[in-house]
């Protein structure tokens, strides 16, 4: 059994506080008392608190002298300054040392009290009402997965799970549960792209009807550059909703932002989804109108993404839009510190869409390094890996600067990720592409039960090199695997985050339009 929380109060008059004490050793707490900032700082030194008390106003060594001391022996130590003074610039001054709170004198036994338990319970105590609330919405989402529901009831009941995905701490049973829920909701969705993703691409967007990949620069890109303000359209590529949360964190505070959603075109994968968003076509339509550069990019990973600048100026070019356009992909670190040190220049420009490979590289990295699977070994782990690096990285830098500036930033991403846990069986010939969640060739095979069989590109918006070109796109989270040396391959790619195929972490991405609050 865990011991009770201990406090540590440090006041000159602390023989006037005995009741308070009382009050909070009735209450389970084990209560040390000093009297003076020297004994407190003794106190931390020799044995371990869960949150100190401590008067600003005391003889010798004073209350922020006391606190300096104590965050130097301990920073991570919750305090709470008392004191009878209201001084705007005493709170900004104690608040820049790190305390957790701040109280007025006089201070009641309950006021005490109710600061305790939000410091040392509130994690306790938010991780139980999550799992409460969570254990109630279980029912809710099972009803709704049992009944058609629309695109915009789709991105609802995603970011629903997302949600308690994020929030879920601590109940491990409560997780499984969540975990064996989004799986079935990836199950009926899976079976629900099948049947309606032909009639999307046969009609136009409406409630019935999401806006995809090849609709975004029209419905987003273009109004944003009608308010006469430079646009900046980051694309950062394989950023899930959930990596997004995290980045939102950091970014709330700067921007005013408006979320969105579209859905990734199929298959979840650069040549088809990201090229359509730079295109505005469908992959069917850009490879009759670049039929060479199609070809280019279905013949490697290097050749995917070559021609994307081409696509955006050929796309004002179509609708007679004159536009000032930059155009920046950033690979690699040495990239990344570059544009945070111009990224003023790409004011100059109506338009600058800038494409962002670091996430997509992480997922992939993860796949290829035990190193990285230890340290993101679920998706937990993997979110809070991403939101490390941004928080560290030339992009948020770049946004933090962005922030000062008079300009509107759209930011989305190509497609998400899943991880991959369940291998299924694929049959092809030799010419069949190489990706794990998706494959195009001829006559390919594989267990429908786990994958969509797409016999007739066309009304898939893909295109058909012969007539029996077929596509194969996994559903929930499988990935395929050929029956030759099958165990070996089965063991190298299960747990790794891949793309290309139908789920809710893949298809539905958000895109957000962000306008600093500074100006």
């Amino acid at each position: 059994m865990p011991g009770k929380p201990r406090i540590l109060w440090a006041d000159d008059e602390i023989e006037l506080l005995r009741p308070h004490i009382l009050f909070l050793e009735t209450k389970g707490y084990e209560v040390t008392s000093v009297t003076n900032g020297a004994d407190a700082v003794e106190q931390v030194r020799r044995q371990h608190f869960d949150v100190v008390l401590l008067d600003e106003q005391m003889p010798g060594m004073g209350g922020l002298e006391t606190l300096s001391e104590i965050k130097a022996i301990a920073p991570e130590l919750p305090v709470v300054l008392v004191t009878k003074s209201e001084e705007e610039q005493l709170m900004e001054e104690a608040l820049g040392r790190q305390i957790s709170d701040y109280l007025t004198k006089p201070v009641n036994p309950s006021q005490i009290l109710l600061t305790c338990k939000r410091l040392l319970e509130q994690p306790r105590i938010r991780s139980e009402k999550v799992s409460q609330e969570y254990l109630q919405a279980f029912a809710r989402i099972a009803a709704a997965l049992q009944g058609p529901l629309s695109p915009d009831e789709w991105v609802d009941l995603y970011r629903r799970l997302t949600r308690f995905d994020l929030e879920l701490e601590g109940d491990e049973g409560a997780r499984q549960i969540l975990e064996d829920q989004f799986r079935e909701a990836n199950r009926v969705f899976g079976r629900y792209i099948e049947d309606v993703y032909p009639n999307w691409l046969a009609s136009q967007p409406d409630e019935d009807r999401p806006v995809l990949s090849h609709e975004v620069l029209p419905r987003f890109v273009l109004p944003a550059l009608d308010e006469g303000r430079p646009v900046l359209f980051f694309v950062i590529d394989c950023m899930r909703f959930d990596q997004w949360l995290e980045f939102e964190r950091l970014l709330a505070p700067l921007f005013d932002l408006e979320l969105h959603f579209h859905f990734s075109l199929l298959p979840t994968a650069t040549p088809y989804a990201r090229n359509a968003i730079f295109s505005g076509l469908l992959p069917r339509d850009l490879a009759r109108r670049y039929p060479d550069a199609w070809s280019e990019a279905e013949e490697g990973e290097s050749s995917r993404n070559r021609n994307e600048e081409t696509f955006l100026h050929d796309f004002f070019e179509r609708r007679r839009l004159r536009a000032r356009i930059r155009y920046e992909k950033l690979i690699g670190a040495a990239d990344g510190r570059a544009f945070a040190r111009q990224v003023n220049d790409f004011l100059q420009h109506d338009l600058s869409a800038i494409v962002v490979n670091f996430v997509d590289i992480l997922a992939h990295s993860r796949s290829d390094s035990d190193v990285l699977k230890e340290i993101a070994p679920d998706e937990r782990a993997y979110r809070a890996l991403t939101r490390t690096w941004f928080e560290h990285s030339w992009l948020y830098q770049a946004f933090q600067e962005l922030a000062r500036q008079r300009c509107t930033i759209i930011l989305t991403t190509d497609h998400g990720a899943i991880r991959c846990l369940h291998p299924t069986k694929v049959l092809g010939d030799r010419e069949t592409s190489t990706a794990l969640r998706f494959k195009f060739g001829r006559n390919l095979r594989g267990d429908e039960r786990h994958a969509i069989l797409v016999r007739d590109p066309l009304p898939f918006g893909l295109p058909r090199s012969s007539v029996t070109t077929t596509y194969l796109l996994a559903k929930e989270d499988y990935y395929f695997v050929y029956p030759t040396n099958y165990h070996h391959y089965v063991n190298l790619y299960r747990d790794t985050f891949q793309h290309g195929g139908v789920s809710l972490q893949e298809m539905i991405v958000p895109i957000v339009t962000l306008r600093p609050r500074a100006v």
